[in-house]
């Protein structure tokens, strides 16, 4: 790899993205309550401690009867019991009985069937009362039986499952307390930059606020890492890998923003090959976010972001996303989608693209999006507003309005 901003042929976006998650799996296993598993991936695969239902279970209110009593013109029978969801009727049913059921109650023994309650005729709701059939049951009528859903032993959820609220409904009706998942990653973020003072500071003239940091880490937050705020390391040589060997706990994967490109007071490379680091690429066809930079530093992955807040906030969802996904023990892959566009585009140059646009919806329910007419790579407000990205590959040719695009909505935390 060059050791400086040499031209060479820029790396294909997909490329890169394959490089990046190369070699990339999770590490250590927690043991999670139920209730702060939502989000966490699973490390193993999880067997029902229970059946569901556990025993054949009634699924209307009604009256249980063996369906053999029930023939005949208008069959009476006699109540002698109550079952209901948590108080079973715990006798065995004889000739000419029925049992008042309802919804989710445990089935009599030696009943297997249950008659609708606006199917009979009942004298009263108590014991000894005589009820009248009007619909006669066959065998197995509204009855769901022992392990219909789920059978003690079963894989309910499989390993490397994205656990979602269901999932953890599925698990806590097995038996269970607690789930055993990856470990989140920890997420190293840096900002570079003299320029930089922290939000809530005044910015001096040539001064900025340190933006690219808190959108990193909320970024992190919502895909299910834990952000390690590194600070901001000054435009001096060997200030990045100070910040990073001082980190407070062991990191998964260092991101940087800013320094990425060939300036005197662009860092990020030369302090990786100073090191004696690894650095696996630097500068790809992408656009906004064209001096991304791979590597490693002392056996941990570094991404290092370009420092326009766009370009950080492009390249957070185009690469560190899926990366985060990987670390934490699964796969992710940007929701695309086909969208009209609503305007014509010139043709495109060499690099893929991401348009900052807007996604609606026509009153049939069709996609369209419309680009911002301003996709300068500072422009954070653009950004903001925006609900999706237009992907043009490399050298795609003149769009007409009307025309059909590829489309990655924003995850809306994102």
């Amino acid at each position: 790899m060059p050791s400086n901003g040499a031209k060479q042929p820029l790396l294909p976006v997909d490329d890169a993205l394959e490089r990046i998650l190369k070699g990339l799996a999770p590490s250590q296993v927690d043991e999670s309550p139920l209730a702060a598993a939502v989000g966490r991936t699973l490390s193993r695969d999880i067997q029902s401690d229970l059946s569901l239902p556990p025993a054949p279970v009634s699924s209307m209110d009604g009256y249980a009867v063996r369906a053999e009593d029930c023939t005949g013109e208008k069959p009476q029978l006699t109540r002698v019991g109550e079952s209901a969801a948590g108080h079973p009727w715990q006798g065995r049913l004889g000739a000419g009985e029925a049992v008042r059921i309802f919804t989710g109650a445990f089935i009599p023994a030696n009943s297997d069937a249950v008659v609708l309650q606006e199917d009979v005729d009942a004298s009263s709701e108590s014991e000894g009362a005589r009820i009248t059939i009007h619909e006669p049951p066959h065998s197995g009528q509204f009855i769901r039986p022992a392990g219909l859903d789920v059978s003690a032993g079963d894989t309910i959820l499989r390993k490397n499952s994205l656990l979602s609220a269901r999932a953890i409904s599925l698990a806590a009706s097995a038996g269970l307390a607690t789930l055993p998942v990856w470990r989140q990653p920890h997420i190293g973020i840096l900002s570079t930059g003299d320029e930089l003072v922290l939000p809530g500071e005044t910015p001096a003239p040539g001064q900025i606020v340190s933006s690219n940091a808190i959108y990193l880490a909320a970024f992190v937050q919502a895909s299910g890492g834990i952000p390690i705020d590194l600070g901001i390391a000054r435009d001096r040589a060997g200030a990045m890998l100070d910040h990073v060997r001082k980190a407070p706990v062991p990191l998964d994967m260092i991101v940087t923003s800013g320094g990425a490109s060939v300036g005197t007071h662009d860092h990020i490379v030369s302090d990786l090959q100073e090191a004696g680091s690894a650095l696996n690429f630097w500068k790809i066809a992408m656009r906004p976010g064209k001096p991304l930079i791979h590597g490693m530093i002392d056996g941990v992955p570094l991404l290092g972001l370009p420092g326009n807040p766009v370009s950080t906030a492009v390249c957070a969802t185009v690469f560190l996303g899926p990366a985060i996904a990987r670390l934490s023990g699964h796969d992710y892959v940007p929701h695309q989608i086909s969208a009209e566009i609503t305007c014509e585009l010139q043709p495109n140059d060499r690099r893929q693209d991401y348009l900052r646009a807007v996604l609606e919806y026509d009153v049939d329910g069709l996609p369209l999006v419309t680009p911002a007419r301003k996709q300068d790579s500072s422009m954070v407000s653009i950004f903001a507003n925006a609900n999706a990205l237009i992907i043009r590959p490399p050298f795609d040719p003149s769009i007409a309005a009307g025309d059909r695009v590829t489309v990655m909505p924003l995850a809306p935390l994102l």
